[in-house]
């Protein structure tokens, strides 16, 4: 039985299948994204999206947005496709022939058309530019011909093309099918068949596509799309046909063994835990010499904080240690840039930003949790001195260090000092300035860690020694500035004012490795974060009972961002609770958390099946919003699943 297989009843049902996407991508950028009716439901769907540095360093277009395929048997056409047109129409309907989807190894749909069953799965070529569909034709009484058109976007993920005489529409032909540009700039796309397939030239624009995710977020919905003709093959029982969408020609006579090559490379998507694997090796870019980790998708960034939040659990907790160095070569390169000359990164962005520094600590010491302490310091002891120095030297635009407290403060004031980044009119929702509670937690973390690298380098003593009396320093301060008379932290102090709001900050606090709180300490804060934060889902970003409070993120695009850090919940802070939790109450802790992870696993058929949304909504049903796949909340999942197995082997 396959771990995610839907039937028909499902997949006719477009309240239910219209709610489910499905995610391929290749680890250079490119991705395939619709739902699993094959009905594209944001601008950001398509059969195949790419980068496209020559326009946006750190753009994606939507070439191919879709294949309508047709089947044509004594002359009847059958059509699979389906959009919605304007007014919520939607046609041809070809949702209705679906009998099956099974999306363990690779996306496969079975339909079935009066005697014919078709079945239908699609691939990405791995480190390339190019999808590959593969067309069997399992039963048939007669004879049968397949057609394919192509609908054409040519546009960047967040925009939205309308019917223009601008359009190049040429379509020369090259091997066993056409290749077109539609637009200056753009790379040319290449459609290619195993087999000679007939090209008619039958050019039409498709006006009034709606987006119906666009539509509930507040967004523009509704664009044109172009379709130049279609292919037109006869096909056999028991045949195949094999379709190519790439950016340079390739040999028709390779496209089956390239498909059954990279099968055989796919790792089934058959558990909790191998789906989670999966997502997280999606995150994954090569670009030439450099190695990113995306943010999410379909319209994340490479992000510096994101990068390093996630690398832990997307490399080390699925055993890539390869992976997280190659990653951290590339983003420590640009951390280490900014440092020198305040330059920032063209890809990775936020690499100013006040906490970047302290994750990148934060992330190393996973790294020398997992491989060993030995190996950590060949490779990072240099970059976590020079880190902990700038820092401690007042060198950060945006880091002030307390010559009495030893504390850390940094202005949020005018942009977003942490994770919680959500903006209004340029200025952020939540302007948490001065002493933000994780930032002093982490930094008294990296300091005892950094400390602990340096342990037994003769080069170092003096570094160490004051990294030790650093954070010996700001001990009893951090207790005395952010634990409260109710047995929590606040979330920033600024001057005399003490936030008072109840967020997953003190968790990140009680979950570090080394922690200013003792244990009893932690654990007062670890009830109030479990009373009024814990959902199926992660962590509330705010409790109910704060002023504020906004459990869903609905609305407009401003009222998704007024609610995105008040209320909805994070399943990336599930690994800190757990960390927390095992540290106050031990091994007797284990089987809680792992019923925790419960409601995670429950995600694995819903939204983006396989994945995890970016954020949940606070109160039930905590359904999805946001990015359909996020990098943090894998990675948090995955670091928790590889604790509970190191604590509980059997």
């Amino acid at each position: 039985m396959s771990y995610l297989k839907f039937d028909k009843s499902l997949m006719i049902n477009l309240e239910q299948s219209l709610a489910k996407e499905m995610l391929r991508t290749n680890q250079t950028g490119a991705y395939h994204c619709t739902t699993v009716v094959d009905c594209n439901t944001r601008k950001q769907h398509g059969l195949l999206v790419v980068p496209v540095p020559e326009l946006d360093p750190t753009g994606s277009y939507v070439l191919l947005s879709s294949l309508d395929e047709t089947v044509i048997q004594h002359g009847a056409p059958f059509n699979l496709g389906l959009h919605r047109y304007s007014g919520g129409v939607y046609n041809p309907k070809g949702h209705k022939y679906i009998r099956e989807f099974d999306c363990e190894s690779v996306p496969r749909t079975t339909y079935r058309v009066g005697g014919v069953i078709l079945t239908k799965e699609k691939i990405f070529i791995s480190d390339e530019n190019r999808i590959l569909i593969r067309y069997t034709l399992v039963e048939a009484h007669s004879a049968t011909t397949l057609q394919f058109r192509p609908f054409l976007a040519f546009r960047e993920v967040n925009s939205l093309v309308q019917q223009n005489g601008a359009i190049n529409s040429q379509c020369p032909e090259c091997k066993n099918g056409v290749s077109c540009c539609l637009y200056p700039d753009y790379p040319r796309m290449y459609m290619q068949f195993n087999r000679k397939p007939e090209w008619v030239y039958d050019p039409h624009w498709y006006n009034g596509i709606e987006y119906v995710k666009d539509l509930e977020r507040g967004v523009p919905y509704t664009e044109d799309l172009w379709v130049p003709g279609y292919f037109s093959i006869p096909i056999k029982k028991g045949e195949s046909i094999v379709f190519s969408a790439g950016l340079s020609e390739v040999s028709p006579r390779s496209l089956t063994r390239m498909y059954e090559e990279e099968v055989k490379a796919r790792t089934p998507r058959s558990s909790f835990y191998n789906c989670l694997k999966n997502s997280a090796k999606q995150f994954y870019i090569k670009n030439g010499k450099n190695e990113y980790m995306l943010s999410g998708y379909p319209w994340g960034k490479v992000l510096a904080r994101n990068t390093y939040m996630s690398l832990p659990g997307n490399t080390l907790a699925i055993d890539h240690p390869k992976d997280f160095e190659a990653i951290t070569s590339t983003a420590n390169r640009a951390l280490e840039r900014f440092m020198d000359t305040g330059e920032t990164d063209r890809t990775i962005l936020g690499i100013e930003q006040p906490d970047i520094p302290l994750w990148a600590l934060w992330s190393i010491q996973q790294y020398a949790k997992a491989i060993g302490l030995d190996s950590a310091r060949t490779h990072y002891t240099e970059f976590t001195a020079r880190v902990l120095d700038y820092i401690l030297d007042g060198r950060h635009p945006n880091i002030y260090v307390d010559g009495t407290t030893g504390l850390i403060s940094s202005n949020g004031e005018t942009q977003a000092a942490s994770w919680m980044y959500s903006q209004v009119g340029g200025k952020p929702v939540n302007p948490r300035t001065g002493l933000l509670v994780e930032n002093n937690a982490l930094m008294y973390n990296a300091l005892l860690f950094g400390a602990s690298l340096a342990e037994g380098n003769p080069g170092l003593e003096d570094a160490r020694a004051r990294w030790t009396a650093q954070a010996e320093k700001m001990k009893q301060p951090f207790i005395d500035t952010f634990l409260n008379g109710y047995g929590y932290l606040y979330d920033f102090v600024n001057g005399s004012y003490s936030d008072p709001s109840v967020r997953p900050n003190m968790a990140i606090a009680i979950g570090l490795d080394y922690s200013p709180l003792d244990r009893r300490q932690r654990k007062g804060v670890l009830d109030v974060v479990t009373r009024e934060l814990l959902t199926p889902k992660g962590l509330r970003t705010l409790s109910p009972k704060s002023y504020g409070y906004r459990p869903f993120y609905v609305g407009s695009p401003e009222e998704r961002e007024l609610a995105m850090h008040n209320g909805p919940s994070r399943p990336w802070l599930i690994s800190f609770y757990a960390d927390a939790y095992i540290r106050v109450f031990g091994l007797s802790g284990v089987s809680y958390i792992d019923r925790m992870l419960i409601g995670f696993e429950d995600e694995m058929s819903q939204g983006c099946i396989g994945s995890l949304s970016q954020l949940y909504d606070a109160n039930p049903p905590f359904n999805g919003r946001g990015t359909i796949s996020h990098a943090t909340n894998i990675a948090g999942v995955l670091r928790t699943l590889r604790m509970l197995k190191k604590l509980n082997p059997f």
